[in-house]
């Protein structure tokens, strides 16, 4: 299955918003909670600079950008973790994505009423994160139980394993995620079936108003400064905004912007951090002149695993990759000339694929 980035947060912060500016799905969206229950899935294209470059090269008849598939997930509210608001149900969606962008609130707006009489990000960060680590903690102590159970048998054989959940356990009561704490390898590989919310890489969205931009003012850069302490991203937008410009012209939207003192939507950032966090690269193929497309890669992977992305004859009846870096085709101008320079190499099936690489895939099956 596709990776996937699942939008979270309390209701009425502008997940729904973001969602439909991000897909043009028409998510429905409305100002009171619980307008989402089941998960919104889009799949949306990823903006890519390089790409656009390698068709001005080759001219090709089409053009294929790679995407990035996001989950609009209902808001929690504080309690989720004791089924408060449909929470165990919302909570089981947020374990089925790969990384989480918490959606925070920074705009003041009488008609759209807050979970709470007044607006403290920081304080609905908190509540967020409560809700998250509580669930992951009785999760954990559930799993606990059925060990210590096992190990009534065989004390000495389970006594390590238990150590090692107690300390996670008790990082949580301290209200550490476990993404912030310390763990060996094989403490996370005891953990790593249990899917727990908490160690999935997460990032914050400032959904601020229109008037406060570019900056988001004194609640956005709270969160900018939140996330900086706790090691993670931070994207400051307006999820309004950035709906509304969606539907418009690519240079009307741009020349606006600049209005605003934003030289790129908000939306191209946030997809590109969305993409970092999942630990994802871009690879390039050309076919023939017909269509230079772009495809997605977790970083690490080889040219074979490229091959199986690109069609399963391929990984089949591998017999080596040519591969061209972007740098080096942008700096010669043409696939002929970085081939007459020495540039596109053969590479074999062990070979890790690099972001930006564009590679032709010599097959026979």
């Amino acid at each position: 299955m596709a990776l996937q980035l699942g939008l979270v947060g309390l209701p009425n912060v502008g997940k729904s918003t973001l969602f439909n500016a991000l897909t043009l799905a028409g998510a429905a969206v409305a100002s009171y909670p619980f307008t989402t229950i089941e998960p919104n899935v889009g799949v949306i294209p990823v903006r890519d600079a390089r790409l656009e470059r390698i068709a001005e090269i080759v001219q090709p008849e089409k053009v294929t950008p790679t995407t990035l598939r996001v989950v609009d997930i209902a808001g929690l509210v504080k309690g989720a973790s004791r089924g408060e608001g449909l929470g165990n149900q919302f909570l089981a969606h947020i374990r089925t994505v790969d990384a989480i962008a918490m959606v925070v609130r920074c705009f003041e707006d009488p008609d759209i009423p807050h979970v709470t009489p007044y607006l403290d990000p920081i304080e609905d960060i908190e509540t967020v994160n409560l809700e998250l680590m509580l669930a992951d903690l009785a999760l954990l102590e559930r799993h606990l139980e059925r060990v210590r159970a096992q190990a009534k048998a065989h004390p000495r054989e389970y006594q390590e394993q238990i150590e090692a959940l107690e300390a996670i356990a008790e990082g949580l009561r301290q209200g550490v995620p476990l993404r912030r704490q310390t763990l060996e390898a094989d403490q996370r590989a005891l953990i790593a079936h249990l899917d727990l919310l908490t160690d999935k890489p997460m990032i914050y969205v400032a959904n601020v108003s229109e008037e406060s931009l570019p900056e988001g003012g004194a609640l956005a850069q709270a969160v900018v400064e939140r996330a900086r302490q706790e090691g993670v991203e931070a994207v400051v937008l307006c999820a309004a905004l950035e709906a509304e410009i969606a539907t418009w012209e690519r240079e009307e939207a741009l020349a606006y912007l600049q209005e605003v003192g934003l030289e790129a939507p908000g939306l191209d950032r946030f997809i590109w951090l969305g993409y970092r966090l999942l630990d994802l690269i871009t690879f390039f193929t050309t076919t023939g002149g017909k269509e230079v497309r772009a495809w997605t890669l977790r970083r690490g992977q080889t040219a074979l695993e490229a091959a199986a992305t690109i069609h399963t004859d391929l990984a089949k009846g591998f017999i080596r990759a040519e591969v061209v870096s972007f740098n080096d085709l942008d700096a010669c101008g043409s696939l002929a000339k970085a081939r007459e320079r020495g540039l596109l190499r053969l590479e074999g099936r062990e070979y890790i694929v690099q972001d930006g690489d564009i590679i032709h895939i010599r097959f026979n099956v």
